[in-house]
């Protein structure tokens, strides 16, 4: 059973950073695609950044610079480092994948972030 467990939120001031964790069980990790999300109150859920199997990011243009996503192989674990953190990035960060050779989207329960003004 492929399970994602989350780590790392809390409550930060504005302009503080947070490094979230993701550990992977029950699945080769070394041959994920491996996504952050995030969703804030009232609002639905956005993709934060990805990181192909190889190591390639990807962000969303607005995101550009702030996040960094990474990976360790050998530890079964995807990162999620967010600096200069204001308000907006409160939510609840969730760690993802969708194996291409299942087709199920595999989601973590979660953390919370919260940034104080």
């Amino acid at each position: 059973q492929v399970q994602l467990v989350e780590s790392g939120g809390g409550l930060v001031q504005a302009g503080g950073s947070l490094n979230l964790s993701c550990v992977v069980s029950g699945t080769i990790f070394s041959l994920l695609s491996m996504d952050w999300y995030r969703q804030a109150p009232g609002k639905s859920r956005e993709l934060v950044a990805s990181i192909t199997r190889n190591g390639r990011a990807n962000y969303p243009d607005s995101l550009k610079g702030r996040f960094t996503i990474s990976r360790d192989n050998a530890k079964n674990t995807v990162f999620l480092q967010m600096n200069s953190l204001n308000p907006e990035d409160t939510g609840v960060y969730y760690c993802h994948s969708l194996p291409v050779v299942t087709g199920r989207h595999y989601w973590g329960q979660g953390t919370q972030v919260t940034v104080s003004s």
